[in-house]
């Protein structure tokens, strides 16, 4: 199996996380992650544009073959929900404009995927992520959500692909 290069996005209108994995099967190792931060006081508009922009700048320099983006959850209040969603928006409109597949995963799948628990709390998505990539430090709470968004996407990925070949081997049989 050949190495992989993808990135998860973790999409906020202050902080909007990415993270960077080569997989390799199911082994990951980290390449980059940070943070596109914007000016809250700012106007929307601004920052969404600053999400995007930095996003494009993050994918031309790294250049993913694919990408995995965090889905929108119901927020207590609408107002941040749909800040949350035109993030996300911006997110979305880079990628796809860069040409690259992208697909989306719900939070709680993806706590699901990389913790064992759906309910995992950051704290402990840092740490896990600490330690799926052999990192010295915790990367920022939002790089490490992430971060997981592509580990998530890798194990998906891996797991499609070998109902696939299932799939194929059982068609073969007949």
């Amino acid at each position: 199996m050949a190495t992989v290069r993808l990135m998860g996005i973790d999409p906020g209108s202050r902080k909007t996380g990415y993270g960077i994995v080569d997989m390799d099967g199911p082994r990951s190792r980290h390449i980059a992650s940070g943070c596109i931060q914007t000016a809250s006081d700012r106007p929307l508009p601004e920052r969404l544009k600053t999400i995007f922009e930095g996003l494009t700048a993050v994918i031309q320099s790294w250049r993913p073959a694919e990408v995995a983006v965090e889905q929108v959850f119901m927020h207590r209040n609408p107002d941040s929900a749909l800040k949350l969603g035109q993030a996300r928006g911006a997110a979305l409109c880079a990628v796809v404009l860069a040409g690259v597949p992208i697909s989306e995963y719900a939070p709680r799948a993806i706590k699901q995927a990389v913790v064992g628990s759906g309910a995992a709390d950051k704290s402990q998505v840092q740490r896990m992520i600490t330690l799926l990539l052999s990192l010295s430090e915790p990367p920022q709470a939002d790089a490490a959500d992430a971060l997981a968004v592509a580990i998530c996407h890798g194990h998906t990925r891996q797991t499609l692909r070998r109902f696939g070949s299932a799939a194929v081997l059982a068609g073969r049989r007949r």
